[in-house]
């Protein structure tokens, strides 16, 4: 008598009941397409790829938390070797480090914008991010920049505003999140 083997573990824990987390099957097809880019050095997925990725919720989905811990583990490892090839490429290290700066700078340009002003609104029929929210974060991310005040990477990847009406609009806010998670990345 055969017995069919047992099936694979979750590779994350699931959400149970009503709590919604991310699509199974997006997830694994993304995390398989990350590992096949990654063992094979293909340049087609870069870390703000991985930063970027973003998933159905469904119920019985996997759990939130621990797939996105994952996509900063991975989102890291990309971004390593992204350095490394970077400073042994053309213009090396001074390159990198220049790219990097200026990258730094632009940020830190908008953000020393005053308060209530950093970024576009929308509409006062629309829901943007809460602009006091979004105020308090980047002035702590200014700190950062300006005397390397104490942010990590976890902290910026994690952040999450409320909505308001009238609110600043979230495509500006994201790309700058982002902008300041590669500079972290870079000098990490």
């Amino acid at each position: 008598m055969t017995t069919a083997p047992a099936p694979a573990p979750a590779a994350f824990p699931e959400t149970r009941g009503r709590e919604k987390g991310y699509d199974k099957a997006a997830v694994d097809a993304f995390l398989s397409r990350a590992r096949a880019a990654f063992e094979l050095g293909d340049e087609a997925l870069t870390s703000a790829d991985v930063r970027r990725a973003a998933f159905p919720l469904v119920r019985r989905g996997y759990a939130i938390a621990s797939v996105d811990a994952a996509l900063g583990r991975i989102e890291d490892a990309f971004a390593a070797r992204e350095r490394e090839a970077a400073m042994s490429g053309r213009g090396g290290v001074r390159a990198w480090v220049g790219q990097t700066r200026d990258t730094a700078q632009a940020v830190l340009d908008r953000l020393s914008r005053p308060r209530g002003r950093r970024f576009d609104r929308v509409s006062s029929l629309r829901y943007g991010y809460r602009i006091d929210e979004v105020d308090l974060v980047t002035d702590k991310i200014a700190r950062y920049l300006e005397t390397d005040d104490s942010v990590s990477v976890e902290q910026v990847r994690a952040v999450a505003f409320r909505m308001q009406r009238g609110g600043y609009r979230e495509a500006q806010v994201d790309a700058v999140l982002d902008a300041v998670v590669e500079v972290m990345l870079a000098v990490s």
